[in-house]
């Protein structure tokens, strides 16, 4: 890991290669299945708080290890040791279009608390996506160009203003956490109550599950370049479905003049070209969790030609065909302006099976090893 040295002005430290390939590609696996729109236009984000409220707090795991690290190497490079807690901890992706002008991350009154901050990069720009550039107003280095597993630390005040350029293609992955001298801002105080209460929830109401539970429906809604008429959008789970070449198929009749929420929460199935898989998920964030973790490990697209074989995905008949291109055209109308979008959707160019590093787990394998 090497360091670049740190000024005694502008106290800051880029650590290369602080997260492995392994540790990045997981956490964007749980990115890509779980996140809502953000804060900004154009942005992503993944909190650890909202995996708890949406029956995913398994997801959290993965991150712990790599908080605690974070939080003893800032300790240590400014000589603040045992006295931080982490105050926020959350999965940041930039698409086209997303970009935020000169501030420093203790900008607001209600940021005040926040002393540190630490920046991981999950993908690497020129390579996952152009533009979006981190510069510091002042000291060096000036400007990073992210790349994959390493990591900036900074304090947090106007010592460190910083700026990000315009992200122009592909999706920019961060992970991003604050830490505070502040003992009353503990994160790990809130998502301990959180989980208490969750557990509490399920005891008394309903049997013990780890299939998600989707949060409120414009949580997902995502209007491109902030359109005035809220309607204009698609559903982001539905695009980072379609993204990776999957439609979805409902065997029983549907109104497709109903809400679209109501419909994303109705059991489907997933389909591919022309072949169907045989299991049914409980709603579009299982699905789309699991089609994530597919392609996570490595499986590939055309296991489903195997599946046919081995009776786990079945040829689609004319009928399912019909419904599944009246479900795309609908989908085409209800989510995007022009048909269709929803191919570029969130990341303006095509996430199909031959982007990936592909291994020949079928799917189905998947399926079973994430339940």
């Amino acid at each position: 890991m090497a360091d670049i040295e740190m000024e005694e002005d502008h106290p800051r430290l880029i650590l290369h290669n602080f997260l492995t390939e392994d540790e990045c590609k997981e956490l964007e696996f749980i990115h890509k299945s779980c996140s809502t729109i953000g804060y900004r236009p154009n942005v992503f984000s993944t909190t650890l708080s909202h995996l708890i409220a949406t029956n995913s707090a398994h997801l959290i795991i993965p991150f712990l290890p790599i908080r605690d690290r974070l939080k003893e190497k800032v300790e240590e490079t400014f000589g603040c040791e045992y006295e931080l807690v982490t105050e926020f901890t959350g999965l940041i992706s930039w698409s086209r279009g997303a970009s935020i002008g000169w501030h420093s991350d203790d900008n607001r009154p209600y940021l005040k608390q926040r002393d540190f901050t630490a920046v991981c990069y999950l993908n690497s720009y020129g390579k996952d996506f152009e533009g979006g550039l981190f510069h510091f107003q002042d000291g060096e280095p000036k400007t990073i160009a992210p790349m994959v597993g390493d990591a900036v630390i900074y304090t947090a005040d106007g010592r460190n203003t910083h700026s990000v350029d315009e992200v122009t293609s592909g999706e920019r992955l961060t992970l991003t956490l604050w830490f505070s001298r502040d003992s009353s801002h503990d994160e790990d105080a809130k998502l301990i109550l959180l989980l208490e209460e969750n557990v509490l929830h399920k005891s008394n109401n309903v049997p013990w599950s780890l299939l998600p539970l989707p949060a409120s429906d414009n949580m997902y809604w995502f209007s491109p370049h902030q359109a005035s008429n809220q309607d204009i959008g698609f559903d982001i789970r539905l695009g980072r479905l379609h993204a990776l070449g999957f439609d979805v198929y409902y065997s029983r009749d549907m109104n497709f003049g109903s809400d679209l929420s109501e419909l994303l929460m109705e059991p489907m199935q997933l389909a591919r070209r022309d072949q169907l898989l045989d299991h049914k998920f409980v709603n579009v964030l299982h699905s789309l969790q699991v089609a994530q973790f597919y392609f996570w490990e490595g499986c590939k697209s055309q296991a489903f030609t195997n599946e046919v074989q081995s009776g786990k995905a079945v040829r689609l008949s004319r009928s399912q065909s019909e419904k599944i291109t009246r479900v795309g055209v609908n989908r085409d109308l209800m989510l995007c302006v022009r048909p269709c979008p929803i191919r570029r959707c969130l990341l303006q160019n095509k996430l199909d099976g031959n982007r990936h590093c592909l291994g020949i787990q079928p799917f189905p394998l998947c399926v079973d090893d994430y339940h």
